[in-house]
């Protein structure tokens, strides 16, 4: 646990390094970008599309073109709330690789291999599925399990998140058994973190440099754990 604390608050201090930072920084421009052009693609295919009018019972034909268009604008708030976290996460597995580096560079870590823009790229794709699993499991649970779906909620997607994010950090350096034999000695301090990642994700706005601070915050719970594996009495 003491790991884990230690690895978010060292993760949050590396968000303000420049390069860090430019990781942030591309990730919420890219995601704002989209969301700009799914919300322009909206507007106008309702436009182009949509209906002109409707006709009512006893009221006639009642002009809805306008209105449906312009009203077509209250997605942004909504893809704001319920996409800006898988789609940050999964812009920001593309940039993990960078993150990482820095991050070991900045606090004389041993560097790690470089990874492939391939690897990136599923690195991504694997992370964006467990952050949407977040945002689903977050509205199915609540109505299915009452009280207990918040205690249901953060353990089973900070052991996702953790398990995921920990792996990102641990293949610059391990092979991929290695690295699950260390997740699983220390399986308390990554699920901890895990799950500080997974109640994070659920605050919106903050929620879009969330997967950046992830990256930053497992690496140094990689590193963290290694070195307390080497000094472990045999």
């Amino acid at each position: 646990m003491t790991a884990a604390i230690q690895a978010l608050v060292l993760g949050w201090l590396d968000l303000l390094r420049p390069r860090v930072f430019g990781v942030l920084a591309a990730g919420v421009a890219l995601t704002l970008a989209l969301f700009v052009a799914l919300q322009a693609a909206a507007f106008w295919g309702l436009r182009v599309w949509g209906p002109e009018a409707i006709t009512l019972p006893w009221i006639g034909r009642v002009p809805i073109g306008e209105a449906l268009s312009w009203g077509s604008l209250a997605l942004f708030p909504v893809m704001s709330l319920f996409l800006a976290a898988p789609v940050a996460a999964g812009f920001a597995g593309l940039f993990s690789e960078r993150v990482s580096s820095t991050v070991e560079a900045a606090h004389g870590y041993p560097a790690g291999r470089e990874l492939d823009f391939l690897d990136g790229l599923m690195d991504s794709l694997v992370v964006l599925g467990a952050v949407v699993l977040v945002s689903v499991g977050l509205l199915l649970l609540t109505p299915l399990v009452g009280p207990l779906a918040p205690v249901l909620f953060y353990g089973a997607n900070g052991w996702l998140l953790g398990r995921e994010f920990f792996r990102m950090a641990a293949r610059r350096h391990l092979d991929a058994d290695s690295a699950e034999t260390l997740r699983r000695r220390r399986a308390g301090a990554v699920t901890a973190l895990g799950m500080g990642v997974a109640l994070l994700l659920t605050i919106p706005v903050l929620n879009i440099v969330i997967p950046v601070l992830a990256a930053a915050a497992f690496t140094h719970l990689f590193h963290l754990l290694a070195r307390a594996e080497i000094a472990r009495p045999r």
